[in-house]
């Protein structure tokens, strides 16, 4: 059937070796690689949840008084967005199950795009030639996170109306052009501007960027080869798994998998019911309201700044308490953006890279990882300090006091902590590739000796534990005039700590050694017992 297709394209658009090519193409085979279809999927679900209901919104925000079926609200006055929300979910067949599986369908996408971001880092795939899809990832989330901040104020309920006036506070407070921002986001109305200007964005600019985004993600990644796990017959220069059309059915049938999910999930979870919130007013808040999941850690970063952050200079009333969060959030995001950049001018490797790094293999780079999944999710959990006081009858005060500790000090502790757990798990490794596994089996030796009897390892795990890059530290070595630049002291420096706390790689004559049937498996020697750190 492929051949046949093929060879009708090929006739009239000559196109038909570009199909042959993708049937022929093998993409690997492992369960991480479904994150980024899971972001797809849910993105598609999204977007067609977003279209029905696009023919039921009315973004006016003329007011109206409202007289629906819900009787809480009835003759309270609210805008025509407001009501044709509530008519969406009350009057409209499927209205709610719709309204409600647009949302789950978001967040499910936002969730599997920074787990297939944490992956794509953890493994090492943002490496030479694929520093752009890590760029177009994290454009990809941004856009999303916009879209979604974009859609939560179009209902115009009193949730909605809390964070159009954070959002006009944080706007404010930017030095000069502050007010003109406000005035540019709320079209000179409080706060239903913010619906004509939103409105859009959502429907129209922040999709077609996430497409064309997720086209050029697409097209990168099908001009390089697929990355893979190192394993028996893999290398830099093939690819191991199935075919394009074995790859398809997977990715059909996980679309309908997480469609069905999604459905479930909406069906049963009620999410975001605007009819317990009322209208927007601009005087009132809704208790116990809060940023959407994923924009948590800007109202974190807000609460965990002490109180009087603030000064006057140039006639103006600088306010560091939003200045500061925002800037640090900004260089923590620009950070892990350009990190693959960072990396790869420490250790100079400007190789090709298509087989990816267990994150045990490269104790530094997971260790940092930690520390920016610490420092995000201490951010994360700031945003909900009152309700953690409320639940738990504890002071706020205590709380933020804890968690500006834990801002401080968790990230360093993660980072320590799980480069040391890196390389006790390739002590580990070593370990095993040398004596092979416990088997619990204990014998007497003719001397009297006590030991346990080891099952050594067949080639396939040897070949996968003992298959990734050893860097070393570089050497500082001066040019031609004899000088060492500051820039490459730099990163020697760096160089060093990325790199000098290893553990030394199994060398040819230890592998022999190993594999040598006569020599005893049970007995140690003190080098092989506690593998040392390269000094």
């Amino acid at each position: 059937m492929t051949d046949r297709v093929a060879r009708w394209l090929d006739e009239r658009t000559r196109i038909g070796a570009v199909v042959r090519a993708w049937r022929d193409r093998v993409f690997p085979d492992h369960w991480s690689v479904l994150l980024g279809q899971v972001v797809v999927a849910s993105f598609v679900v999204c977007a067609l949840t977003g279209v029905f209901l696009l023919f039921f919104y009315d973004s006016s925000t003329t007011p109206v008084q409202y007289d629906g079926p819900y009787a809480p609200l009835r003759e309270v006055e609210m805008s025509r967005a407001l009501e044709s929300t509530l008519d969406l979910s009350f009057e409209i067949r499927g209205g709610l199950l719709m309204r409600q599986l647009h949302h789950w369908s978001a967040s499910l996408m936002i969730a599997a795009l920074l787990l297939h971001i944490l992956r794509v880092f953890f493994t090492g795939a943002s490496r030479t030639s694929r520093e752009l899809n890590w760029l177009l990832l994290f454009g990809i989330l941004f856009a999303s996170m916009a879209a979604g901040l974009t859609g939560q104020v179009l209902p115009d309920d009193m949730l909605s109306g809390s964070s159009l006036a954070v959002l006009d506070g944080i706007l404010e407070t930017i030095p000069v052009m502050g007010t003109w921002l406000s005035f540019l986001v709320f079209q000179g109305e409080f706060p239903a501007g913010a619906i004509t200007t939103f409105y859009p964005l959502h429907i129209v600019v922040m999709p077609a960027i996430i497409v064309v985004l997720m086209v050029m993600n697409g097209i990168l990644a099908a001009v390089h080869k697929p990355p893979q796990f190192p394993g028996p017959g893999r290398t830099e220069s093939n690819v191991v798994g199935r075919p394009f059309r074995a790859a398809a059915v997977n990715s059909i049938g996980l679309f309908l998998i997480v469609f069905g999910v999604l459905t479930a999930i909406a069906a049963t979870v009620t999410v975001n019911p605007i009819w317990n919130y009322g209208p927007a007013d601009p005087g009132n808040a809704s208790a116990g309201g809060g940023a959407l999941w994923y924009l948590a850690f800007l109202d974190g970063a807000q609460r965990l700044v002490p109180p009087g952050w603030e000064f006057v200079w140039l006639d103006r009333t600088w306010t560091l308490a939003i200045l500061v969060p925002v800037g640090v959030c900004a260089l923590f995001l620009v950070t892990a953006m350009i990190y693959p950049f960072i990396e790869g001018w420490i250790t100079g490797d400007r190789r090709e890279h298509h087989l990816l790094t267990r994150p045990r293999d490269a104790p530094t780079r997971t260790g940092i990882g930690v520390a920016g999944i610490v420092f995000y999710g201490v951010l994360w959990a700031a945003a909900g300090s009152d309700l953690i006081a409320l639940h738990f009858s504890l002071s706020t005060d205590g709380i933020v006091l804890t968690l500006q500790l834990a801002l401080l000090l968790g990230p360093a502790a993660g980072l320590i902590l799980t480069k040391r757990i890196c390389l006790g798990l390739q002590r580990k490794d070593r370990e095993i590739v040398l004596h092979g596994h416990k088997t619990g089996r204990i014998v007497r030796l003719p001397d009297g000796e006590y030991v346990e009897v080891h099952e050594p390892v067949n080639a396939y795990e040897r070949w996968r534990l003992i298959d990734h890059d050893s860097y070393e530290p570089l050497v500082l070595r001066p040019d031609e005039a004899g000088r060492i630049r500051l820039r490459d002291r730099a990163r020697a420096t760096l160089s060093r700590w990325f790199f000098q706390d290893r553990i030394l790689p199994i060398t040819a004559s230890e592998l022999r050694t190993a594999s040598n049937p006569r020599q005893p498996r049970h007995r140690d020697d003190a080098r092989t017992r506690a593998p040392h750190l390269a000094p």
